[in-house]
């Protein structure tokens, strides 16, 4: 059994007559110990969906209206505010993008740290606990650290704190969203040497979230492809990038700048991905497609499998790109 397994999650923001799509049809799964990358562009709904998975976004405006979110076999959108409580930072912690925002500046790092252990593993709740913590994600002198307030840390400092707040319940899967976005070059590298390391030390799982696919062959063991609300590929990470085959997944790819050549301009995706409310009828990439046809306009495609444990969204994945 998955740990985490998503079935045609549907979400609306608004109701009835005002209520706008966002998360349509969306289905995937995670396996203990298991690394799934989620990519796409700004806006595809990557975060909203990882979101979901504890319930975090709010309600309303945000309504579930069809679909089933599995937890080690319990359906989260069935769960009481009291058992959301309890795999919320417990069976799934997240590491949120831009941490300077997300931790509190006027309380110092190691109290921040307590308290997520004070409400899962309260015999735990020491500065014991918090300084091995900080130990395992790699910060110098934790002793000393344990007392500074953010703002005395730099960003990449900053980010694994994050990360120790999130691991100081134990939890089954780590989603990390965007973890490396404001972090310099070689700062990003380190946040995600740890992040693998981590995994393998730890047993547990990882849903990232990028829009950058030069990290996915370092990190993924699958990856789900986002556009528009849409899951519009699914693959293990090797064979997506050896020859993806959506032609949007195929666009990401493309748009990856390359040490090697001599072009003159970097590959780009025409147009950008469409508002909520406002996706074209059909398959919603099909404006900006390289091989779109008249046909892509008048339904929705489905998500199928066209090779062993490989799912596309497009009945054209085999034409060439122009």
């Amino acid at each position: 059994m998955p740990l985490l397994e998503i079935n045609h999650l549907k979400m609306d923001f608004g109701r009835n007559g005002d209520a706008l799509r966002a998360i349509d049809d969306v289905s995937f799964h995670i396996d203990a110990g298991e690394t799934v990358c989620l990519v796409g562009e700004s806006g595809c709904g990557k975060s909203v969906t990882a979101l979901s998975i504890a319930r975090l976004v709010p309600s309303p405006p945000a309504h579930y209206v069809g679909g089933e979110i599995l937890l080690n076999g319990g359906d989260v959108l069935k769960m009481s505010n009291v058992e959301l409580r309890g795999i919320r930072g417990g069976m799934v912690s997240y590491v949120f993008q831009e941490p300077g925002a997300s931790l509190n500046p006027v309380f110092r790092v190691g109290n921040q740290i307590k308290e997520s252990l004070k409400l899962h593993r309260p015999e735990k709740a020491t500065d014991a606990e918090v300084i091995r913590l900080l130990k395992l994600v790699g910060i110098p002198a934790p002793e000393a650290r344990l007392h500074n307030y953010p703002f005395e840390m730099s960003g990449g400092m900053q980010q694994r704190v994050m990360i120790a707040m999130a691991l100081a319940s134990e939890p089954k899967l780590l989603v990390a969203d965007e973890p490396t976005t404001a972090l310099d070059v070689t700062i990003q590298a380190q946040i995600l040497d740890l992040l693998r390391d981590l995994k393998q030390r730890l047993g547990m799982a990882i849903l990232l979230i990028t829009h950058n696919l030069g990290i996915v062959g370092d990190m993924a063991d699958r990856v789900a492809v986002m556009y528009a609300g849409h899951i519009v590929e699914l693959a293990p990470a090797r064979e997506l990038l050896r020859r993806p085959l959506h032609p949007y997944t195929r666009a990401l790819m493309a748009s990856v700048p390359k040490l090697q050549g001599n072009a003159d301009r970097l590959s780009a995706i025409p147009g950008s991905v469409p508002r909520i409310g406002n996706f074209p009828p059909g398959c919603r990439f099909a404006p900006r497609c390289p091989i779109a046809r008249p046909e892509c306009s008048a339904a929705v495609p489905e998500l199928v499998e066209v090779e062993p444990k490989r799912r596309v969204r497009c009945p054209f994945w085999k034409m060439p790109e122009n």
